[in-house]
């Protein structure tokens, strides 16, 4: 008994390992930047669930992007424009700062413990201001408070449909998930900067709602408990589009893929107050298209996350997080945010 129990665990743990090592192998070439999205895994924040029946989540999450960096420091206006990431434009742009808030509520169905049926619908608020494309040889005027221009989006991001088969193992521990994420939010030149030199011009496309692009989702995940009062997990996901705004509706613009890949523990010794920590990998690849702003936009970030769930009820968590960047390597010059926060309310029923 004590031989087949050592070898279901090694078997789940090298199972997981599996398929983990091979969605890292994919390649992820990114987004509209490498700091701009949400990377904690909200499904470990609140424990992984074999229960069949339904889960309402709603997720808060604010990212204030009010820091230039290029590679792994911080950058200044004078680096962006005397020395851009593309020579061939003569200068850069100097943005100032972009400010996110997402909402997203999630239904997710189970109709058996081996299967989710999950839909992620987004609310995205973004304020950002920039001095705009500056040409060489920089000078202070140049970001001088009357050349900022600013935009404000406001409606609903790109939907996601992910389904989750965790029938591997009879503990139900070891999953794998399969989506979509949907062109649902507006994109192209559907928001108009309203304040300064630039109004009446296009917000840059990877800013605006929605990407215009439909993207496959893969992912894996696996969770264990490592002691009496000690769980693991360990998941991956990566995400790259299969389709993505037509060139003939002047809108050539493909964003990158992504991946991530997040571990951590959560403490359990009082079920109804859970400290968890969490290590966020995301890496992201350059945009394509005519419309991108391909040298400014690859990245890898490693977010160190410590945060707190909470048994409100039997079916009522509520949780929240800090994420803080021990590691950046970016390409070009990107607006980064020093802190993020994500907290969010769970009722099952």
């Amino acid at each position: 008994m004590i031989i087949f129990e050592v070898s279901q665990r090694y078997t789940a743990v090298a199972s997981g390992a599996l398929v983990l090592g091979i969605l890292t192998l994919l390649p992820v070439p990114a987004l509209g930047c490498a700091s701009c999205g949400c990377t904690l895994s909200s499904d470990a924040a609140l424990g992984y669930s074999a229960t069949s029946g339904w889960r309402l989540n709603i997720e808060y999450d604010y990212i204030n992007q009010n820091e230039l960096r290029s590679g792994s420091r911080k950058a200044s206006p004078e680096q962006v424009v005397n020395n851009p990431a593309d020579p061939a434009l003569g200068g850069g742009e100097i943005e100032h700062t972009t400010q996110n808030r997402y909402t997203t509520v999630s239904v997710t169905y189970s109709p058996s413990s081996n299967w989710h049926f999950d839909l992620r619908v987004p609310y995205i608020q973004r304020d950002h201001s920039t001095f705009g494309q500056q040409s060489m040889p920089f000078t202070s005027a140049e970001s001088a408070p009357d050349q900022l221009s600013s935009a404000h989006v406001a409606g609903l991001g790109d939907m996601k449909l992910i389904a989750s088969y965790q029938g591997f193992l009879p503990t139900h521990n070891l999953g794998v998930q399969l989506g979509l994420k949907l062109p649902t939010g507006s994109y192209g030149s559907a928001v108009l900067f309203k304040e300064g030199p630039g109004a009446g011009e296009p917000m840059d496309n990877s800013l605006q709602a929605g990407t215009g692009s439909t993207d496959i989702i893969l992912g894996s995940y696996y969770h264990t408990a490592i002691s009496q009062d000690f769980d693991a997990f360990v998941t991956g996901q990566v995400q790259a589009a299969v389709t993505h705004s037509p060139k003939q509706l002047g809108n050539d613009f493909r964003p990158g893929n992504q991946g991530t890949v997040s571990f951590g523990l959560r403490y359990e010794d009082n079920p109804k107050v859970i400290p968890g920590l969490q290590v966020n990998v995301y890496r992201k690849a350059a945009d394509q298209g005519a419309l991108a702003d391909t040298a400014n936009t690859a990245g890898t970030v490693v977010y160190l996350s410590p945060g707190l769930t909470l048994r409100v009820s039997t079916r009522t968590h509520v949780y929240g997080f800090v994420q803080m960047p021990v590691y950046r390597n970016l390409d070009g010059y990107q607006l980064v945010p020093q802190w993020t926060a994500s907290g969010g309310l769970s009722v099952s029923f």
